[in-house]
This record gives structure tokens, C-alpha cells and sequence, in this order.
């Protein structure tokens, strides 16, 4: 019978995230009813995620990055975020395995959506990450990583690509799964007191 929570999601839905993810069906049930409490419309707008986001880094401007990151999670592009892509994000950005990570990181610096990555791109995201650094961490980076556009730089030199060249997703996941500063470069993680 079940209770009433997964009765309320469509059993399609709920089989695609166990498939999908590796949530047990109580989890994504439980990820439900509060979902649906928090957003009874049953989507999330970029207004809101933003908020939520920024709740997150409170020290920070993590509009610009939020941004980023519902776009790449808004796999529909109706510009809203439904319960099911939501869960899948969640999934892909906590409990993935580093390959789907690394996929959701090149759709998150694949600004246009045209399945490549140039160093225009890069440059955005990296500004977007910079802006997530609290000001006191920023003057503890290292030399070569203490401005947005040193940062891109760097991030781009190791892919071995030119410029003006673009870098399909293999290569991006290569190049960072290579390179550990690569793998640091492409998120920002509060330092821990």
C-alpha cells in the first residue's frame, strides 16, 4: 500500500529517481514532502533557488553561481526546476560518482548549451566561483589564483588548448580528472574551521 507521500508522486517518477539515483524509495518520498512543502507550486524559480543558494554561503555573492548551476540543472529549459530534477541534481552534485560529477560540471561551464566549453566560458564560471569566496579567503589564495582571471587561466592552461579553441566534454573530464588543482579550480569549498 505505502503511506501517502509516494502515493502523491507519480510511481512513474518515483521509479525513474530509483533507477536514477541511489536513493532508497523512503529517501526520495521523505525528499518529497518537503519539497512540496517548501515549494507547493511543485517548482523551484531561479528567485528561489537563488535564495536558497545564498543561504549556503552567507558570507558570499552567490547569485551569479546559482544562477549557473540552475541553468545546468534545468534540463528542460522551461526555466523552472520540477521535483525530478531536482532530486537528479541532488544526486549528481552529493552521492554521483566523480565521472557524473565532472559531467554535471561541464554542463554547468557549458554556458551555451552547444555541448563544448571556450575560455569565455571558463572566465564566467571562474568569476561566478570567485564571487562565492569570502573576501578574507580570497587574500589567502595562492599568487596565481587570487583574481577570477588568473584562475581561468590556469584552469585553462591545463587542458593544452589555445585560446580561441573549444574542449568537448571528454576532454574536460580527462583534463580534470588528471589534474587534482584542475579538480579544485572548478568548485569552491569553504575552508573548514
Amino acid at each position: 500500500m505505502g503511506n501517502t507521500t509516494s502515493s502523491a508522486m507519480s510511481k512513474e517518477i518515483l521509479e525513474d529517481l530509483k533507477l536514477s539515483t541511489k536513493f532508497t524509495e523512503t529517501e526520495i518520498s521523505q525528499w518529497y514532502e518537503n519539497f512540496q512543502k517548501q515549494c507547493p507550486s511543485g517548482r523551484i524559480t531561479p528567485e528561489e533557488f537563488e535564495q536558497i543558494y545564498s543561504r549556503f554561503f552567507p558570507e558570499s555573492d552567490a547569485k551569479s553561481y546559482a544562477r549557473h548551476v540552475f541553468r545546468s540543472f534545468d534540463t528542460n529549459d522551461d526555466g523552472t526546476l520540477d521535483f525530478k530534477e531536482y532530486i537528479i541534481a541532488l544526486h549528481m552534485t552529493s552521492t554521483g560518482k566523480t565521472t557524473r560529477k565532472l559531467e554535471w560540471a561541464f554542463s554547468l561551464f557549458d554556458v551555451d548549451k552547444n555541448g563544448y566549453i571556450n575560455k569565455t566560458e571558463v572566465s564566467e564560471i571562474c568569476q561566478a566561483i570567485f564571487k562565492l569566496i569570502p573576501k578574507e579567503e580570497q587574500t589567502k589564495l595562492p599568487e596565481d589564483e587570487n583574481t577570477p582571471e588568473k584562475r581561468a587561466d590556469k584552469l585553462w592552461s591545463y587542458f593544452e588548448k589555445k585560446d580561441n579553441e573549444r574542449l568537448a566534454e571528454g576532454e574536460f573530464i580527462k583534463g580534470v580528472i588528471e589534474n587534482e588543482n584542475a579538480m579544485r579550480l572548478i568548485h569552491y569549498e569553504p575552508i573548514k574551521q
